[in-house]
């Protein structure tokens, strides 16, 4: 069981999305686990044959705990020494003789993720038959979707459509008919990620703009209220609360000057359709990362009594949650990407944080954090430091100021940056070098 975060003690593993005797590759998404706050979608760190899986579809392990075994070569044994090789299946016949390959030509599995294998074989569809939207041919869960079209639902015994318990709560809770949610789970089950997605769905669509990185909470759904939002909070708290006592906070901002940075996102914008158009965030969010990798006294840890330091800079975004609670994706390698790269992302990760589609590798613990509440109209934001973190960058709302500019009194545009720093791992002049650094880079916009 990984660690999601610094505040999760032990998940719950809901969903296998492989069975032994399957191969994996490292990054294969191979099993869902509920924790506190939402699914998260777990990859495999190793490539390899699945020899047996030791946790069972509902059961809450702490972390650290095995779920599976995974051996490297066929013929590898458990420690039991009983052999978990199955007889190998005959290969499937295609009802019409399959085209000439070529020497580029792959093998079908090598073209299909366990979690879309695991998916056509709920609908039903020969993967050897279909040809993949996807880079390089690769086939995509929208194509096993196309294929199966409609199906009918499975039930269990007595008529009820077969469903997890926690899933039949949040469908009670909301007034939604099990039957009619599309089933992820294992053999049609529906699960409590179908329930919630469903919600969503059937919600009144919100108002259209730009996902927002804040760490204000949103409107809650009835299907994610409940046992969830309450558990979510209460993580929060708790890590809250270990912070403020054992991390010994100080805090120092500075006043930016955005005029020069906005002017050239507005000039570029221009020229752009609205899908590719940046916003501020994007801009902060790139320039924070490239600050943390120019101070990396302050991108790290603090772990048994002092300091180390992250080998890269894995960028934290406090996002909120619809059912409540945050959680703290990180944006990864956000210092070396184009800024229309980091805006994408940006979208991407909000989204999938608020659906519950998140992966294991975006969750593990960030190097350093940004909140960003300009959108909720703060201006100035002293956050609680992620521990084991050791700072947390707090950014406000763009705001009109008067300001004195080559010896001339005008209105510019001004951004609050907030800095807070574990004294035990920084002192000032570490934290003002990162803020200056950060005024610098947001005053060179096309650098980014």
């Amino acid at each position: 069981m990984p660690s999601l975060g610094a505040d999760m003690d032990e998940g719950t593993l809901s969903q296998w999305l492989v069975r032994p005797g399957d191969h994996v590759s490292r990054g294969d998404v191979v099993a869902v686990v509920e924790t506190s706050k939402s699914a998260i979608e777990v990859e495999c760190f190793h490539t390899g044959t699945v020899d047996s899986l030791l946790v069972p579809e509902g059961t809450t392990v702490a972390v650290g705990s095995p779920l599976a075994l995974i051996g490297t070569g066929a013929h590898e044994k458990p420690a039991d020494g009983r052999s978990t090789q199955k007889a190998p299946s005959p290969p499937a016949v295609p009802k019409h003789p399959p085209e000439p390959a070529d020497e580029t030509t792959a093998p079908v599995d090598s073209f299909v993720t366990p979690l879309v294998r695991h998916l056509a074989e709920e609908k039903h569809v020969d993967v050897t038959r279909l040809h993949g939207s996807g880079a390089g041919g690769r086939i995509t869960r929208a194509d096993i979707i196309r294929a199966a079209g409609t199906a009918a639902r499975p039930v269990a015994p007595g008529g009820r459509t077969k469903a997890s318990p926690l899933a039949r709560r949040l469908a009670a809770e909301s007034g939604i008919d099990l039957a009619k949610v599309s089933a992820g789970g294992r053999r049609g089950t529906v699960r409590a990620a179908d329930v919630r997605e469903a919600a969503q769905t059937l919600s009144e669509p919100p108002p259209v703009q730009t996902p927002s990185v804040s760490s204000a909470q949103e409107p809650t759904h009835p299907a994610a209220a409940g046992s969830r939002k309450e558990a979510g909070r209460t993580a929060t708290a708790r890590l809250m609360a270990r912070s403020k006592r054992e991390i010994p906070h100080f805090y120092l901002s500075t006043t930016i000057d955005m005029g020069t940075a906005l002017d050239w996102m507005r000039d570029r914008n221009t020229a752009l359709p609205l899908s590719d158009r940046l916003i501020p965030a994007a801009l902060m969010l790139k320039a924070a990362a490239c600050a943390a990798r120019e101070v990396p006294e302050l991108n790290g840890h603090w772990m048994d009594d002092t300091f180390v330091p992250a080998g890269k800079v894995r960028l934290g975004v406090a996002v909120s949650l619809r059912q409540g609670g945050l959680v703290v994706p990180s944006l990864a390698g956000a210092q070396d990407r184009s800024l229309p790269e980091v805006m994408a992302a940006l979208k991407d990760l909000v989204l999938r944080a608020r659906k519950g589609r998140l992966r294991a590798s975006e969750t593990a613990d960030p190097s350093i954090t940004v909140t960003n509440l300009g959108d909720q109209g703060v201006e100035c934001v002293f956050g609680v430091i992620y521990p084991p973190q050791v700072a947390l960058v707090g950014l406000g709302r763009v705001v009109e100021r008067p300001a004195a500019v080559n010896g001339l009194l005008g209105v510019r545009p001004t951004l609050t940056a907030a800095l807070s720093l574990d004294h035990r791992a920084a002192d000032g002049a570490t934290g003002a070098r990162f803020l200056n650094c950060l005024d610098r880079l947001l005053q060179r916009p096309e650098e980014l």
